[in-house]
């Protein structure tokens, strides 16, 4: 099957990461999400987005905003991504919307579509049993921000074939990405060891350990990581951290996912991390 149009559900930061990605390496992208507000944040975001990325893209060069945003459709309308060839969901990370949406999305959407979810800890294997296309659901991670990762979690789920992660993988590799492929298991690999460092560092600072900038800089010097686990989770959002980590302590049962009260009090104050201007550090406007 060609693929020439990439349906992406959810316009948050990933989801505004991917369409921004795809677009750029030529693909028509379908961009749906149920609040205008957040389609038009989104539209901002992938501008600003291909005006600094020639900053630190390796390539260089990071192409004309106008046609760029030109292959993306920015729709309210969910019907349309029945058009899409290939189909990429990044909504919030609670089952609760999940299992709904890809009820709907398995109605109507052709029945040799492949489902990719990218999510941070819902097993593949579990979104996969909710549709008629097991076969043909698989797991996307990637990694933030997306047009500057070239490496990418791909996680088979337990009926996943190999024909779709082939197919996964030829279509990652045409955005010069490289995929690690692994099993299913709730996190996966990457969040299921992430999410245990990030808390346990705001654990470190409730503690009254260190600082959040002794923290990092720690990771950073002594480890030679080039971002620390504080200011990772800033990037990433302590919301959707949260989410990650009550989803692995729902789906393990062990304490070591408990999350730890400083994050669900930031979490409640509505301190997100960068995209709020505030969480472990203060971000400018």
């Amino acid at each position: 099957m060609e693929i020439k149009r990439i349906g992406v559900v959810g316009s948050g930061v990933m989801g505004a990461g991917v369409a921004h990605d795809f677009s750029r390496n030529g693909y028509q992208v379908t961009l749906v999400d149920v609040e205008a507000h957040a389609l038009e944040n989104a539209r901002s975001e992938i501008e600003k987005s291909v005006r600094f990325h020639s900053f630190f893209s390796k390539e260089g060069g990071g192409g004309d905003p106008k046609e760029i945003l030109s292959r993306i459709t920015f729709t309210l309308d969910g019907d349309s991504l029945a058009e899409a060839d290939y189909l990429i969901e990044n909504i919030t990370e609670k089952w609760a919307l999940k299992e709904p949406l890809y009820l709907k999305l398995d109605s109507f959407c052709t029945d040799d579509v492949i489902f990719a979810a990218n999510t941070s800890a819902i097993p593949i294997t579990r979104i996969g049993g909710v549709t008629n296309r097991a076969d043909r659901v698989i797991g996307i991670h990637f990694m933030n921000p997306v047009p500057l990762k070239d490496t990418v979690e791909v996680i088979r789920g337990e009926h996943t074939s190999e024909e779709t992660v082939t197919a996964t993988r030829d279509l990652l590799e045409t955005l010069g990405k490289e995929s690690v492929v692994v099993n299913d298991a709730p996190g996966f690999v990457s969040n299921r060891i992430l999410m245990l460092t990030v808390n346990e560092a705001a654990w470190v600072l409730q503690d009254r350990v260190a600082a959040p900038e002794q923290v990092d800089r720690i990771f950073k010097k002594c480890f030679g990581h080039k971002m620390g686990p504080l200011e990772t989770a800033d990037l990433i959002g302590l919301d959707t951290v949260l989410l990650t980590l009550e989803v692995l302590f729902e789906s393990y049962k062990d304490s070591k996912f408990r999350p730890c009260p400083l994050l669900v009090r930031m979490v409640d104050a509505g301190y997100s991390g960068r995209k709020s201007g505030r969480g472990f550090y203060t971000y400018p406007a």
